[in-house]
């Protein structure tokens, strides 16, 4: 990337390297070749983990560990990492192989998560930990705002309970698609719910993630909160 394209991801970032070989490396997919982001990934992933789990236990004094790990589940999730990406706008500034540029490797949610986390330790080895746990909490910031402890319930289990407290017929799922091929195939799955227009679409690398995504938009939706 030129200095400029740097300068501009750093500003979304809210973080500009030091070593700019870092966020290079953060960047660089394996299927770009054997110096890729797999390392910084593994790092950045306790780091994330670590951070989440502290500011869970900080605002929730009465939460119990179960309603914690399922928050922390949801937040360091493939899916919410992924969306972390595209707000950062990382897809176009990601290092892939030919193969995954052609298949459209940039826009892949699993591809997108893995360079979140290669970021968080990225920003750790420029920086040290503080810097890294800063810009967690950053881009964090909104969906930690909007949890609460019901949120920890299971997605479908939320929809159901509310559909069920107002005798409304069960959500009926469905796969529509499944796409990619077989080691990142992408399940497309359609919940279909009294009270919405139309169905609702959750996507995910199987089934279940599908249909809790697909159920967590509905809900979203039926009580406003989308």
């Amino acid at each position: 990337m030129t200095d400029l394209h740097l300068q501009r991801l750093g500003g979304r970032l809210g973080y500009q390297f030091t070593n700019e070989e870092l966020l290079d490396l953060a960047l660089t997919h394996r299927s770009h070749g054997s110096r890729n982001n797999e390392r910084l990934e593994f790092l950045g992933d306790s780091i994330l983990g670590f951070t989440i789990s502290a500011a869970l236990f900080e605002k929730f004094p009465e939460g119990r560990e179960g309603q914690m790990s399922r928050l922390r589940a949801q937040l360091v999730s493939g899916e919410t990492l992924a969306k972390v990406a595209r707000e950062l706008e990382l897809g176009d500034c990601l290092r892939l192989g030919e193969g995954e540029m052609k298949s459209g490797g940039h826009r892949r949610a699993s591809i997108l998560a893995d360079a979140v986390e290669a970021i968080i330790g990225a920003i750790y080895l420029d920086s040290g930990l503080e810097a890294a746990r800063e810009r967690v909490l950053a881009w964090f910031a909104a969906r930690l705002q909007n949890l609460s402890l019901e949120t920890a319930k299971d997605p479908k289990t939320r929809l159901q309970e509310w559909l069920q407290a107002r005798h409304k017929p069960l959500p009926e799922y469905k796969v529509v698609e499944v796409a990619g091929e077989e080691h990142s195939q992408q399940f497309i799955v359609e919940c279909r719910v009294s009270g919405l227009a139309a169905p609702v679409k959750g996507v995910a690398s199987n089934r279940r993630a599908a249909e809790k995504s697909a159920a967590a938009e509905a809900y979203a939706q039926l009580t406003g909160q989308s």
